[in-house]
């Protein structure tokens, strides 16, 4: 039984242990006592024989007068017994330390706590069909020029892997140069292991299995939700819960299935807004949630509610909880009543009023992975999903007329639009959108497919400009189309390399739908280049300036480097075999999540409440 100890601050540490000394026997002698006396001194009444709680027959059964003596008897002599041994085991516990008493309830405590997780854990998910799984391992691209970069690039995963694990284990992300564990605002102030998790269905793709080994049980004992740490509603879906349901799909272990429900259910209270458009950033324990202080007006921004769809779908069809599929409808459905400046969607959005913030609309950073969602959604739903794609569709041509433009050089780029112009300027992050292009380009309206397949090629060409205009071979952040420059930085903070994948992303694309060796080969141009400025002892450091021939590092190896850039590097010099587009659609965080297919009217329909439907 527990021993409670009352400490008195007046008294020396030698009296108060007394004191609880005396006290607990008092108590101890007093209750059972009580219980002893209580049996004897209650009326003898036949409406007293049983403990009436509502139950039949709890504690002490209904006996005739025959066998009541001998009952009262053994009854009795039960009574002495406990209260002899209660006493015997009070007087044990008095004889004891004081450090002993401490780790005494210390242990009692953790019994209670552990019982407690037992009984409040999470409870056993629904048993669900999984989708169609096909091509989640090997990929050998056959010929052996291609296989010996597969192996370099997985060899560079090996490196960027192995100095997390030595120097950053369970940190959100590493510095290279300092060997030690690195984290940004994004993650607030916990230590979730975001490489563990953004890295998991990288190191399954290229058969680093004891790694993956590593990194599950590193999950399993160490992953912790309740933490007063105030997260990125959006990175925490695209890096773990993303991260979490592409390792389940893949490996087939429900712990990944288990804490990506866990996540979800804390990233909810997010939504408890006036309009449903949810916070930028919620606190995980007490599910309080608030904007970026720099956004326009308070506004939530468009990349970041819009980029919530996949993961939401596939929550709800793992779980039941038709939830997290109402609450990224509900969005769609709001954003689709509004009114839309030239047909184009506003960055920013305020989940109060649900009105627009500033007029500016980007393809690159705030806006890009909104539009991705759109096609994806689409493509998920085993394309089905015909108001996504319709969205999509109008989406694309709005931006096609007010932000595509050719430079006076012939290079395709998208520009931003900002209060009624646009700006010649095109980011890392909007290099994304030749490869968007390029997927979305079946199923386009007016037969439009070419077009969009040429598209998506121009802008890979100007994408592959900007890393070839610089000494490193490596792009910059940001670069300009105007004043006779082209595909070049011109301010000092645009000329930096984090280690983004988006112009990869574009070149895997590209030749997954026209094999032109060309894509390899700036693929490679650019691993070589990653591998001979980034490349430190400690991992893979971003550079501050890519037109400078002695560049300084940032000194930070990003979660998403292993996530992505590696990845689509691994998926580039591999065959279309792992990991068919046919099959799987990944997330903006490159992590692979299957096609939900339709199978015939006899398979379950996943009927969501609202205008879609899946067809498992």
């Amino acid at each position: 039984m527990p021993i409670f100890i009352l400490y008195k601050p007046t008294f020396t540490k030698q009296y108060a242990i007394l004191d609880t000394k005396f006290i607990l026997l008092l108590i101890l002698s007093a209750f059972i006592t009580l219980c002893f006396g209580a049996f004897f001194f209650l009326p003898d009444n036949s409406k007293h024989k049983r403990f009436d709680f509502g139950l039949e027959d709890v504690l002490i059964p209904h006996i005739d007068s025959e066998k009541e003596a001998r009952h009262k008897e053994s009854l009795r002599d039960k009574i002495r017994a406990d209260h002899e041994r209660a006493l015997q085991e009070a007087k044990e516990k008095l004889r004891k330390s004081k450090e002993e008493l401490k780790a005494e309830i210390q242990t009692e405590k953790t019994k209670v706590v552990e019982d407690l997780k037992k009984k409040d854990g999470p409870k056993p998910l629904p048993p669900v069909p999984m989708p169609k799984l096909v091509g989640v391992k090997d990929g050998d691209p056959g010929d052996p020029d291609t296989k010996e970069k597969r192996d370099k690039i997985r060899e560079m995963m090996k490196h960027a892997w192995d100095s997390y694990r030595q120097y950053g284990w369970g940190h959100n992300e590493l510095k290279p140069i300092a060997k030690k564990g690195h984290s940004t605002n994004i993650f607030g102030n916990s230590q979730m292991g975001a490489t563990i998790v953004d890295a998991l269905d990288t190191l399954y793709i290229m058969g680093l299995h004891d790694e993956f080994k590593d990194g599950q049980e590193w999950i399993k004992q160490n992953l912790d939700f309740s933490v007063n740490a105030e997260v990125s509603v959006f990175e925490v879906n695209i890096r773990f819960i993303g991260g979490l349901l592409a390792a389940y799909y893949l490996s087939g272990q429900e712990v990944f299935k288990v804490k990506a429900v866990q996540l979800a259910e804390k990233l909810l209270p997010a939504f408890n807004t006036p309009t449903g458009i949810p916070w930028a950033m919620v606190n995980l324990k007490s599910g309080v949630g608030r904007n970026w202080g720099w956004a326009s007006a308070g506004s939530s921004i468009l990349a970041e509610f819009g980029t919530l769809h996949m993961e939401f779908v596939h929550l709800t069809y793992l779980t039941g909880n038709p939830a997290y599929y109402q609450k990224v409808m509900h969005i769609r459905k709001l954003l689709a009543k509004m009114d839309r400046p030239n047909g184009l969607y506003p960055n920013y959005l305020n989940p109060r009023t649900g009105r627009w913030g500033q007029h500016h609309t980007s393809v690159g950073g705030l806006g890009d992975s909104f539009y991705e969602y759109l096609l994806k959604a689409w493509l998920m739903s085993d394309k089905t999903d015909t108001e996504a794609r319709k969205t999509y569709d109008d989406a694309i041509e709005a931006i096609e007329r007010h932000l595509i433009r050719k430079s006076n050089g012939g290079l395709t780029f998208i520009g931003e639009w900002k209060n009624g112009h646009l700006e010649r300027k095109m980011g890392h992050l909007t290099c994304f959108a030749g490869g968007m292009f390029a997927l979305g380009a079946d199923g386009s309206p007016d037969d439009k497919a070419g077009h969009y397949l040429q598209l998506g090629a121009e802008i890979a060409h100007t994408c592959h400009e900007s890393y070839d205009r610089t000494v490193l071979k490596l792009g910059p952040e940001a670069f300009k189309f105007d004043s006779g420059l082209e595909a070049v930085a011109v301010r000092q903070n645009e000329k930096y390399y984090i280690l983004r994948p988006e112009v990869i992303e574009t070149y895997w694309y590209m030749w997954r739908f026209t094999h032109d060796p060309k894509y390899r080969q700036w693929g490679w141009e650019a691993a070589q280049a990653i591998d001979k400025y980034c490349r430190v002892s400690g991992g893979f450091s971003g550079v501050k300036d890519v037109y400078s021939s002695n560049p300084t590092y940032d000194d930070v190896q990003q979660s998403f480097f292993l996530a992505e850039t590696l990845k689509y590097l691994y998926l580039l010099f591999s065959s279309d075999e792992l990991l068919p587009l046919e099959n799987w659609v990944f997330n903006t965080e490159a992590h692979p999540l299957p096609v939900l297919e339709r199978r015939g009217p006899e398979q379950t329909q996943l009927s969501l409440s609202m205008s879609l439907s899946y067809i498992l």
